[in-house]
């Protein structure tokens, strides 16, 4: 499963989207020394395209950061891009109206989560999650899902449009749309390999706005553990009046996907222990954590009805209002209270 392959480095699809021109600057940057090339910073503002990516790397006073740092993936959103997110924005119409130090925290995070360690080239890049530079609760980094399925995506709302500009300091990769700070649905909708049945439980028409509820930030953090596509299929299978998602009744279903989450808390995987009890779920029971787990996954979880052998398969995807933990069965509450 594409999702399992925890945490691999930053590994990508090769992606040749470019110009002559392009093709023959990155020829003769392939002939030069690390010294001779322009870092990130240079080869931004020599590119009329990326314009704004170098103003508002200005205003969130970024450029320092960006020039001097060794080894890094950026990927650039074009001027479009930018005009396209700031029109999203409520109250700012330009870079010029990121003011107070709030707005130009945000500006900063945004950009930084266009930023991974490590220099990758488009052969390098592969379906995976991993961190950028942008944080969230706790100042926890915050992921970043590739999937190169079909060309390169980012989040589900990106696309590598050009890729291996090499510079002194990395490689940019530009890109078509601005990669917004990612909520957890922003995640479960991104990766449906692996969510899309999640996504279509959260979303049936009798249930609490869930989508609504996982995207905002009352009584946010929220640690979610998500069972696959996989999990849902075996909870079906365990029923023989179910035929699909449909057959299940309506708040039996609402209470097992709150069984799956827990507010007011970033639980990373650093806070897990043998033996931890969690706080409260939505549905109201607790689980209970055991490690190590079994068949080489981190942990396992004890659920509301006292199931034992449900593996955390993935941890630590980190969005800007919770963290994700993939896990390989559908957790059931205490339906007796």
């Amino acid at each position: 499963m594409q999702l399992l392959a925890k945490y691999s480095f930053l590994i990508l699809l090769s992606l040749f989207i470019s110009c002559d021109d392009d093709a023959n600057a990155n020829s003769k940057n392939e002939t030069k020394t690390n010294d001779d090339l322009s870092n990130i910073v240079e080869i931004a503002q020599g590119n009329d395209d990326l314009s704004v990516l170098v103003q508002a790397l200005v205003k969130a006073d970024l450029v320092g950061t960006v020039q001097d740092a060794k080894d890094i993936t950026v990927f650039a959103p074009t001027n479009a891009a930018f005009t396209r997110f700031l029109g999203t924005l409520t109250g700012i119409s330009s870079l010029d109206d990121f003011d107070t130090a709030e707005e130009i925290a945000l500006l900063k995070n945004v950009l930084l989560n266009h930023v991974v360690s490590g220099a990758a080239a488009s052969t390098a890049l592969s379906t995976t999650y991993t961190s950028t530079l942008a944080t969230g609760p706790n100042d926890a980094p915050i992921s970043l899902y590739i999937n190169t399925a079909d060309g390169v995506v980012l989040n589900g709302v990106s696309t590598v449009v050009i890729a291996d500009v090499v510079g002194s300091n990395g490689i940019v990769h530009v890109v078509n749309e601005v990669i917004g700070l990612p909520t957890v649905v922003t995640f479960a909708l991104a990766d449906a390999t692996n969510f899309s049945s999640l996504v279509a439980a959260l979303t049936r028409a009798d249930q609490p706005a869930f989508a609504t509820i996982l995207s905002g930030t009352e009584n946010s953090p929220f640690t979610v553990f998500a069972p696959v596509n996989a999990a849902f299929t075996n909870l079906l299978n365990s029923n023989d009046s179910w035929n699909g998602l449909a057959d299940v009744p309506g708040a039996l279903l609402t209470a097992v996907l709150q069984h799956h989450v827990i507010a007011g808390g970033n639980v990373r995987s650093s806070a897990l222990s043998d033996g931890l009890v969690t706080p409260n779920t939505l549905e109201g029971d607790a689980l209970t954590v055991n490690m190590p787990g079994t068949n080489g996954a981190a942990a396992n979880l004890v659920d509301g009805s006292g199931n034992a052998d449900i593996e955390v398969i993935v941890l630590d995807v980190q969005a800007i209002n919770g963290v994700i933990h993939a896990i390989n069965k559908v957790l059931i509450p205490n339906t007796t209270n």
